[in-house]
């Protein structure tokens, strides 16, 4: 079972940065993507980026568009997200998921934004 480890959040102000980081304990050979979903409490839980481990190709909520960018480092089997310009609303909480022929999902980080 692949196991999943997340880091990276924090608190910002708005207009801050911060960069998560989900490694992944192994890479399967049918492992399709890795991404971040986020979640505030009484939600549900919300796309906001991933990439494709063949290919790299990307894919961004619009509401993260411009503004977050996904990119993964094979040799580690680690994807991170810069996220840049962040607005209060970006608080959340933020899952890593790995699509599989099961999908895995990390415990989760906070992030925190204050105005």
């Amino acid at each position: 079972q692949v196991q999943l480890v997340e880091s990276g959040g924090g608190s910002v102000q708005a207009g801050g940065s911060l960069r998560l980081s989900c490694s992944a304990s192994e890479r399967t050979f049918t492992m399709y993507s890795m991404g971040w979903f986020r979640q505030v409490p009484g939600n549900e839980r919300e796309f906001v980026s991933r990439i494709t481990w063949r290919g790299g190709k990307t894919y961004y909520a619009d509401s993260v568009k411009g503004r977050f960018t996904i990119s993964r480092d094979n040799a580690k089997n680690t994807v991170y997200l810069q996220m840049n310009g962040l607005k209060p609303e970006d608080t959340a909480v933020y899952y890593c998921k790995v699509e599989d022929v099961v999908d895995y999902w990390g415990k989760g980080t906070l992030v925190t934004v204050s105005s």
